[in-house]
């Protein structure tokens, strides 16, 4: 089963997206940076503070014999020696700075130093602190949010602007029809050099592909007047040959035969011009045709190339039905179809039905083709590609289904040989 294809990311949220995920890395990256040296040197300032008090009161120990530390309510003393044990938080800790150690309920910077009166702890109560840092975070985390919520405004705003002139181009592009001549991408007085560049380009490839036409279009008038003359004297040839007294009946047959050879080739040559020109006018060169009546002359006109295989043509089922389409191209459609059985099969009976749908089916015992085949076969046909030889091809039967309605079908028989169904469109 296919799947239908993702579809692709718009440039202008792929750039919003980058733009976006780059100021969020750098705002993430600024902000560790920050809380990294707010660390530090909120740690210099405590190891500075706590350092300086432990050393005067050290220095006034020693000055005053008598001197004795008085606790605060934000700084406190605990000594190993000459005094209260100090709390089991501190008991097992080592000289130097301590930081967010819970002292007695209270969250503190601990200064331990060793001294002559044994080892001293001083802390220093920072809870009313921390707290007021952590509403100064939130307040700058808020900040920033705020200017990434800005910036992403902006840099929408931003990159849209820039997006838009390649966007307008593409929608330029998009209105291009190929039944219009000169037709050119036209820039602005402030587009980007870069959007010049394209657009230069992209009108030199109009310019080549209008001399490309231009060429096809003249060799499609030359060739509809290089084949339509010696088309007319093989049948001026043929008819004057057959107004001649004294043929006999399979003489005259063959003319007769040749003579619609002739038509059908000069009325396949006039549509495909017409198709090679402008398909549209296909739907207007319509006739009623009645393949009841039309399916056993083609079949008929084809059985000379059996003589040499071991191939029976038979017409299993013909329905009464009428269709509102080219006479030369209903016959080479069908005409193709029927060769292309022929020159795949060896022996065996090609079968032929016409239903009441306006559908001729062709089945052949031929060499068949795998499922693998007919896909490739499809995939060929959507891509617009050619095949080599064969009559008017598969590929043009493909683009006549599209202008005409009809509908073209390849089946793999299971018990070999292929299947070909041409529905046409019944008339009204």
């Amino acid at each position: 089963m296919a799947t239908e294809p993702r579809p692709r990311p718009r440039l202008q949220r792929r750039l919003l997206g980058w733009l976006l995920a780059y100021v969020a890395l750098l705002s993430v990256a600024l902000a560790i940076a920050g809380l990294a040296l707010h660390e530090q040197a909120e740690r210099t300032v405590w190891r500075s503070l706590l350092h300086a008090e432990m050393n005067r009161y050290l220095q006034r120990s020693e000055e005053e014999p008598g001197y004795r530390w008085r606790d605060g309510n934000d700084l406190r003393l605990y000594r190993w020696q000459g005094g209260p044990s100090p709390p089991r938080e501190l008991a097992q800790m080592g000289p130097g700075l301590h930081d967010d150690v819970w002292v007695e309920g209270k969250l503190c910077v601990v200064q331990v130093q060793d001294s002559p009166q044994g080892r001293l702890a001083l802390a220093l109560d920072v809870t009313e602190f921390e707290g007021m840092e952590t509403s100064v975070g939130l307040r700058v985390l808020a900040a920033t949010l705020v200017v990434v919520v800005v910036l992403g405004v902006l840099l929408a705003l931003g990159v849209r602007r820039i997006v838009r002139p390649l966007a307008t181009m593409a929608d330029a592009i998009a209105r291009l029809r190929p039944e219009r001549g000169r037709q050119r991408i036209e820039t602005g007085p402030n587009d980007s050099q870069e959007l010049q560049v394209i657009a230069d380009a992209f009108n030199a490839y109009l310019q080549r592909n209008e001399r490309f036409v231009e060429r096809e279009r003249a060799f499609i008038d030359t060739a509809s007047h290089e084949l339509r003359t010696p088309i007319a004297a093989i049948a001026g040839a043929a008819q004057l040959a057959a107004q001649q007294d004294g043929l006999g009946p399979a003489a005259r047959e063959q003319l007769q035969r040749v003579l619609r050879g002739t038509q059908q080739v000069e009325q396949l040559v006039a549509l495909l011009l017409v198709l090679a020109k402008d398909p549209k006018r296909l739907a207007a060169a319509a006739d009623r045709v009645a393949l009841h009546e039309l399916v056993p002359d083609i079949v008929d006109d084809h059985r000379p190339l059996t003589r040499d295989k071991q191939l029976e043509l038979r017409i299993e089922a013909l329905a009464e039905c009428e269709i509102a389409a080219p006479l030369g191209i209903v016959q080479a459609a069908i005409g193709n179809l029927l060769r292309n059985a022929i020159e795949h099969s060896d022996r065996g009976t090609i079968r032929l039905r016409l239903d009441a749908d306006a559908s001729v089916t062709i089945a052949d015992p031929g060499h068949g083709m795998s499922p693998e085949e007919v896909a490739r076969i499809y995939a060929r046909l959507a891509r617009g590609e050619s095949r080599d030889g064969g009559g008017i091809g598969l590929d043009l039967i493909a683009r006549l289904c599209e202008h005409l309605g009809w509908r073209l079908d390849l089946d793999a028989d299971p018990d070999g040989g292929t299947v070909a169904r041409l529905r046409f469109k019944p008339a009204a």
